[in-house]
Protein backbone atom coordinates (compact mmCIF):
# COMPACT_ATOMS: atom_id res chain seq x y z
CA UNK A 1 0.00 0.00 0.00
CA UNK A 2 2.21 2.28 0.86
CA UNK A 3 4.70 1.46 -2.39
CA UNK A 4 1.61 2.32 -4.24
CA UNK A 5 0.58 5.40 -2.60
CA UNK A 6 4.40 6.92 -3.33
CA UNK A 7 3.89 5.78 -6.93
CA UNK A 8 0.50 8.06 -7.20
CA UNK A 9 2.25 10.99 -5.87
CA UNK A 10 5.10 11.08 -7.63
CA UNK A 11 3.33 10.61 -10.73
CA UNK A 12 1.36 13.77 -9.33
CA UNK A 13 4.29 16.06 -8.97
CA UNK A 14 6.67 14.89 -11.58
CA UNK A 15 4.44 14.13 -14.21
CA UNK A 16 5.72 11.03 -16.32
CA UNK A 17 8.50 9.93 -14.79
CA UNK A 18 9.67 6.43 -15.61
CA UNK A 19 5.81 5.96 -15.93
CA UNK A 20 5.46 5.46 -12.16
CA UNK A 21 8.24 2.94 -11.47
CA UNK A 22 9.46 4.79 -8.79
CA UNK A 23 9.99 2.14 -5.55
CA UNK A 24 11.00 3.70 -2.18
CA UNK A 25 9.22 1.46 0.31
CA UNK A 26 10.43 2.88 3.32
CA UNK A 27 9.21 6.47 2.38
CA UNK A 28 6.09 7.19 4.57
CA UNK A 29 4.97 10.26 2.51
CA UNK A 30 6.38 13.15 1.21
CA UNK A 31 6.69 16.90 2.26
CA UNK A 32 3.99 18.67 0.72
CA UNK A 33 6.48 21.38 0.79
CA UNK A 34 9.11 19.90 -1.45
CA UNK A 35 9.33 21.55 -4.72
CA UNK A 36 9.13 19.65 -7.69
CA UNK A 37 12.57 21.43 -8.84
CA UNK A 38 14.20 19.97 -5.96
CA UNK A 39 12.72 16.45 -6.56
CA UNK A 40 13.78 16.72 -10.21
CA UNK A 41 17.43 16.43 -9.69
CA UNK A 42 17.44 13.75 -6.72
CA UNK A 43 19.93 10.87 -7.34
CA UNK A 44 18.49 7.50 -8.06
CA UNK A 45 19.45 3.79 -8.99
CA UNK A 46 17.21 2.58 -11.83
CA UNK A 47 17.15 -1.22 -12.74
CA UNK A 48 18.20 -1.93 -15.90
CA UNK A 49 18.36 -6.15 -16.20
CA UNK A 50 16.69 -8.88 -13.38
CA UNK A 51 17.52 -12.16 -14.98
CA UNK A 52 20.87 -14.66 -14.20
CA UNK A 53 23.39 -13.87 -16.25
CA UNK A 54 22.36 -16.24 -19.77
CA UNK A 55 19.01 -13.84 -19.43
CA UNK A 56 15.26 -14.89 -20.06
CA UNK A 57 14.30 -16.84 -21.91
CA UNK A 58 17.55 -18.65 -22.15
CA UNK A 59 19.09 -20.18 -24.90
CA UNK A 60 17.42 -23.01 -26.62
CA UNK A 61 15.23 -23.66 -23.28
CA UNK A 62 12.38 -25.38 -24.25
CA UNK A 63 10.89 -26.18 -20.67
CA UNK A 64 7.42 -24.27 -19.84
CA UNK A 65 9.35 -21.75 -17.97
CA UNK A 66 10.88 -20.18 -21.10
CA UNK A 67 8.22 -21.33 -23.88
CA UNK A 68 5.80 -18.58 -23.80
CA UNK A 69 8.39 -16.37 -23.16
CA UNK A 70 9.85 -16.99 -26.96
CA UNK A 71 6.51 -15.61 -28.19
CA UNK A 72 5.88 -12.69 -26.21
CA UNK A 73 8.94 -10.24 -26.09
CA UNK A 74 7.16 -8.57 -23.79
CA UNK A 75 7.48 -11.19 -21.13
CA UNK A 76 11.65 -10.77 -21.79
CA UNK A 77 13.80 -10.03 -18.95
CA UNK A 78 17.54 -8.60 -19.49
CA UNK A 79 20.30 -9.58 -17.68
CA UNK A 80 20.44 -8.32 -14.04
CA UNK A 81 22.39 -4.90 -13.68
CA UNK A 82 21.81 -0.96 -11.96
CA UNK A 83 22.48 1.89 -13.21
CA UNK A 84 23.14 4.98 -10.85
CA UNK A 85 21.99 8.08 -12.20
CA UNK A 86 22.65 11.86 -10.91
CA UNK A 87 20.59 14.49 -12.66
CA UNK A 88 22.03 17.73 -11.39
CA UNK A 89 25.63 16.71 -12.82
CA UNK A 90 24.48 14.84 -15.80
CA UNK A 91 26.25 11.56 -14.46
CA UNK A 92 25.15 8.01 -14.84
CA UNK A 93 27.52 4.83 -14.02
CA UNK A 94 26.62 1.23 -14.32
CA UNK A 95 27.14 -1.87 -12.09
CA UNK A 96 28.03 -4.71 -14.43
CA UNK A 97 28.60 -4.83 -18.43
CA UNK A 98 25.94 -7.47 -19.37
CA UNK A 99 24.98 -9.37 -22.34
CA UNK A 100 22.55 -6.95 -22.71
CA UNK A 101 24.70 -3.91 -22.35
CA UNK A 102 23.92 -2.01 -25.86
CA UNK A 103 20.10 -1.98 -24.59
CA UNK A 104 21.09 -1.18 -21.14
CA UNK A 105 23.39 1.97 -22.07
CA UNK A 106 20.80 3.31 -24.17
CA UNK A 107 17.88 3.29 -21.48
CA UNK A 108 20.84 4.93 -18.78
CA UNK A 109 21.51 7.27 -20.79
CA UNK A 110 18.35 8.51 -22.19
CA UNK A 111 17.07 7.99 -18.34
CA UNK A 112 16.25 11.90 -18.26
CA UNK A 113 15.08 12.48 -21.57
CA UNK A 114 11.07 12.39 -20.86
CA UNK A 115 11.57 14.34 -17.65
CA UNK A 116 14.41 16.77 -18.31
CA UNK A 117 15.26 16.09 -22.48
CA UNK A 118 18.93 15.44 -21.58
CA UNK A 119 20.67 12.34 -22.78
CA UNK A 120 23.16 11.30 -19.77
CA UNK A 121 26.98 10.66 -20.23
CA UNK A 122 28.32 7.50 -18.99
CA UNK A 123 31.12 8.41 -16.40
CA UNK A 124 32.38 4.64 -15.54
CA UNK A 125 31.88 1.06 -14.89
CA UNK A 126 31.86 -0.78 -11.73
CA UNK A 127 32.24 -5.06 -12.02
CA UNK A 128 30.60 -7.31 -9.52
CA UNK A 129 33.16 -10.14 -10.90
CA UNK A 130 34.08 -12.44 -14.01
CA UNK A 131 31.10 -14.34 -14.87
CA UNK A 132 29.27 -14.59 -18.30
CA UNK A 133 25.93 -11.89 -16.95
CA UNK A 134 28.77 -9.31 -15.06
CA UNK A 135 31.37 -7.95 -17.55
CA UNK A 136 31.28 -10.01 -21.10
CA UNK A 137 29.18 -6.60 -22.26
CA UNK A 138 32.61 -4.57 -21.88
CA UNK A 139 32.75 -5.85 -25.76
CA UNK A 140 30.97 -3.34 -26.88
CA UNK A 141 33.16 -0.76 -25.72
CA UNK A 142 35.69 -2.09 -28.62
CA UNK A 143 36.92 -0.82 -32.24
CA UNK A 144 34.00 -3.11 -33.41
CA UNK A 145 31.55 -1.42 -31.56
CA UNK A 146 31.46 1.72 -29.56
CA UNK A 147 35.53 2.26 -29.69
CA UNK A 148 34.83 4.33 -26.26
CA UNK A 149 38.05 6.29 -25.34
CA UNK A 150 39.41 5.51 -21.64
CA UNK A 151 36.22 4.78 -20.42
CA UNK A 152 36.80 4.03 -16.33
CA UNK A 153 35.86 0.52 -15.63
CA UNK A 154 36.72 0.12 -11.76
CA UNK A 155 37.32 -3.61 -10.96
CA UNK A 156 39.03 -5.61 -8.07
CA UNK A 157 42.44 -6.70 -8.29
CA UNK A 158 42.36 -9.31 -9.85
CA UNK A 159 39.33 -8.87 -12.40
CA UNK A 160 41.82 -5.89 -12.78
CA UNK A 161 44.02 -8.75 -13.67
CA UNK A 162 42.58 -11.03 -15.28
CA UNK A 163 41.28 -8.34 -17.32
CA UNK A 164 44.44 -7.02 -18.64
CA UNK A 165 46.46 -10.47 -19.33
CA UNK A 166 43.17 -12.51 -21.43
CA UNK A 167 42.19 -11.49 -24.56
CA UNK A 168 39.78 -10.13 -26.32
CA UNK A 169 39.61 -7.84 -22.88
CA UNK A 170 43.51 -7.24 -22.77
CA UNK A 171 42.76 -5.62 -26.50
CA UNK A 172 40.70 -3.18 -24.96
CA UNK A 173 43.59 -1.66 -22.32
CA UNK A 174 45.76 -1.76 -25.01
CA UNK A 175 43.81 0.38 -26.99
CA UNK A 176 42.99 2.52 -24.17
CA UNK A 177 39.13 2.15 -25.10
CA UNK A 178 38.76 1.06 -21.52
CA UNK A 179 41.05 2.61 -18.32
CA UNK A 180 41.20 0.00 -15.25
CA UNK A 181 40.48 1.82 -12.13
CA UNK A 182 41.41 -0.65 -9.59
CA UNK A 183 39.24 -0.76 -6.34
CA UNK A 184 39.98 -2.63 -3.06
CA UNK A 185 37.18 -4.14 -0.60
CA UNK A 186 35.83 -1.80 1.84
CA UNK A 187 36.69 1.31 0.52
CA UNK A 188 35.16 4.21 0.06
CA UNK A 189 35.08 5.86 -3.71
CA UNK A 190 33.24 8.98 -4.07
CA UNK A 191 31.70 9.27 -7.50
CA UNK A 192 30.74 13.09 -6.75
CA UNK A 193 30.66 15.09 -4.32
CA UNK A 194 26.78 13.61 -3.19
CA UNK A 195 26.99 10.03 -4.19
CA UNK A 196 30.13 7.62 -3.07
CA UNK A 197 30.20 3.49 -3.58
CA UNK A 198 31.81 1.06 -1.40
CA UNK A 199 32.46 -2.32 -2.41
CA UNK A 200 33.20 -5.83 -0.45
CA UNK A 201 34.25 -8.96 -0.79
CA UNK A 202 31.30 -11.87 -0.60
CA UNK A 203 31.94 -15.75 -0.94
CA UNK A 204 31.40 -16.82 -5.10
CA UNK A 205 32.55 -19.51 -7.08
CA UNK A 206 36.25 -17.55 -8.09
CA UNK A 207 37.74 -19.09 -10.78
CA UNK A 208 38.87 -15.94 -12.62
CA UNK A 209 38.18 -12.97 -10.15
CA UNK A 210 37.22 -12.42 -6.71
CA UNK A 211 33.27 -11.30 -6.28
CA UNK A 212 31.99 -7.91 -4.77
CA UNK A 213 28.63 -6.72 -3.72
CA UNK A 214 28.62 -2.85 -3.48
CA UNK A 215 26.73 -0.10 -1.01
CA UNK A 216 25.37 2.77 -2.77
CA UNK A 217 25.42 6.16 -0.76
CA UNK A 218 23.45 8.72 -1.73
CA UNK A 219 22.60 12.74 0.34
CA UNK A 220 19.44 10.64 2.33
CA UNK A 221 19.69 6.73 1.71
CA UNK A 222 21.70 3.93 1.16
CA UNK A 223 21.08 0.61 -1.50
CA UNK A 224 23.04 -2.35 -1.24
CA UNK A 225 23.32 -4.45 -4.29
CA UNK A 226 24.21 -8.48 -4.03
CA UNK A 227 23.37 -10.02 -7.38
CA UNK A 228 26.06 -13.25 -6.61
CA UNK A 229 26.40 -14.40 -3.51
CA UNK A 230 27.34 -18.38 -2.56
CA UNK A 231 25.25 -18.97 1.04
CA UNK A 232 24.71 -16.65 3.29
CA UNK A 233 26.07 -19.38 5.97
CA UNK A 234 29.10 -18.84 4.30
CA UNK A 235 29.83 -15.41 4.85
CA UNK A 236 31.12 -14.15 7.67
CA UNK A 237 28.74 -11.50 7.50
CA UNK A 238 25.55 -11.35 9.33
CA UNK A 239 23.24 -10.45 6.02
CA UNK A 240 20.21 -9.57 8.48
CA UNK A 241 22.66 -6.87 10.20
CA UNK A 242 23.37 -5.51 6.88
CA UNK A 243 19.87 -5.25 5.54
CA UNK A 244 19.30 -2.93 8.94
CA UNK A 245 21.46 -0.82 8.18
CA UNK A 246 20.75 0.39 4.70
CA UNK A 247 17.29 1.68 3.35
CA UNK A 248 17.35 -0.70 0.21
CA UNK A 249 18.64 -4.32 -0.17
CA UNK A 250 18.52 -5.66 -3.83
CA UNK A 251 19.79 -8.94 -3.15
CA UNK A 252 20.70 -12.69 -5.10
CA UNK A 253 17.22 -14.33 -5.82
CA UNK A 254 18.94 -16.91 -8.49
CA UNK A 255 16.64 -19.87 -7.37
CA UNK A 256 13.74 -20.12 -5.88
CA UNK A 257 14.09 -23.65 -4.00
CA UNK A 258 15.98 -26.52 -3.95
CA UNK A 259 15.15 -29.06 -6.80
CA UNK A 260 14.34 -26.31 -9.25
CA UNK A 261 16.60 -27.62 -11.73
CA UNK A 262 15.99 -30.93 -12.68
CA UNK A 263 18.67 -33.07 -12.99
CA UNK A 264 21.21 -31.25 -11.23
CA UNK A 265 22.91 -31.28 -8.19
CA UNK A 266 22.00 -27.43 -7.03
CA UNK A 267 24.92 -27.81 -4.57
CA UNK A 268 27.29 -27.31 -7.40
CA UNK A 269 25.52 -23.89 -7.80
CA UNK A 270 25.16 -22.90 -4.22
CA UNK A 271 22.95 -19.50 -4.11
CA UNK A 272 21.24 -18.55 -1.10
CA UNK A 273 17.63 -19.82 -2.00
CA UNK A 274 14.72 -17.08 -2.06
CA UNK A 275 13.09 -19.33 0.83
CA UNK A 276 16.25 -19.75 2.49
CA UNK A 277 16.36 -16.24 2.44
CA UNK A 278 13.23 -15.33 3.32
CA UNK A 279 13.11 -17.79 6.39
CA UNK A 280 16.03 -15.68 7.84
CA UNK A 281 14.24 -12.47 7.80
CA UNK A 282 10.30 -13.57 8.26
CA UNK A 283 11.36 -13.51 11.92
CA UNK A 284 11.99 -9.58 11.29
CA UNK A 285 9.53 -6.39 10.91
CA UNK A 286 7.70 -5.74 7.59
CA UNK A 287 9.61 -2.71 7.80
CA UNK A 288 13.29 -4.61 7.03
CA UNK A 289 11.28 -7.34 4.92
CA UNK A 290 10.15 -4.36 2.59
CA UNK A 291 13.51 -3.62 2.21
CA UNK A 292 14.48 -6.59 0.41
CA UNK A 293 13.88 -6.23 -3.24
CA UNK A 294 15.18 -10.22 -5.19
CA UNK A 295 17.16 -9.49 -8.02
CA UNK A 296 19.44 -12.03 -10.76
CA UNK A 297 16.73 -14.67 -10.93
CA UNK A 298 17.20 -17.45 -13.30
CA UNK A 299 14.79 -18.50 -16.27
CA UNK A 300 13.45 -21.55 -13.78
CA UNK A 301 12.37 -19.35 -11.29
CA UNK A 302 8.83 -19.39 -10.60
CA UNK A 303 8.48 -16.26 -8.95
CA UNK A 304 9.64 -14.58 -12.34
CA UNK A 305 6.62 -15.42 -13.94
CA UNK A 306 4.06 -12.43 -11.65
CA UNK A 307 0.95 -13.71 -9.95
CA UNK A 308 2.79 -17.30 -9.76
CA UNK A 309 1.71 -18.44 -6.40
CA UNK A 310 5.79 -17.81 -5.13
CA UNK A 311 5.00 -14.62 -6.90
CA UNK A 312 1.99 -13.98 -4.26
CA UNK A 313 3.73 -15.67 -1.24
CA UNK A 314 6.24 -12.87 -1.49
CA UNK A 315 4.40 -9.98 -2.06
CA UNK A 316 2.27 -10.98 1.09
CA UNK A 317 5.14 -11.16 3.01
CA UNK A 318 6.43 -8.01 2.58
CA UNK A 319 9.34 -8.82 -0.01
CA UNK A 320 9.47 -7.31 -3.21
CA UNK A 321 10.90 -8.72 -7.01
CA UNK A 322 13.22 -6.25 -9.03
CA UNK A 323 11.45 -5.38 -12.03
CA UNK A 324 13.04 -3.54 -14.80
CA UNK A 325 12.89 0.70 -14.51
CA UNK A 326 12.13 0.23 -10.53
CA UNK A 327 13.72 3.21 -9.36
CA UNK A 328 15.39 3.88 -5.79
CA UNK A 329 15.74 7.27 -4.85
CA UNK A 330 18.43 7.75 -2.96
Amino acid sequence: MKRTLFRILVVLSLGAFVLGNFSNCQQTEIQSDVKSDELLYEPYVVVLGIAQDAGYPQADCKKDCCKDVWGDKSLRKMVSCIGIVDPKSNQTWMIDATPDFRDQLRILKRQEIERREVEMNLSGIFLTHAHIGHYTGLMHLGREAIGAQNMPVHAMPKMRDYLSTNGPWSQLVSLSNISLKQIFHDSIHMLNERLKIRPFLVPHRDEFSETVGYQIYGPTKSLMFIPDIDKWSKWEVDIVSQVERVDYALIDGSFYADGEIAGRDMSEIPHPFISETTELFDKTSKLERNKIHFIHLNHTNPALVKHSSEYENLIQKGYWLCDEADIFKL
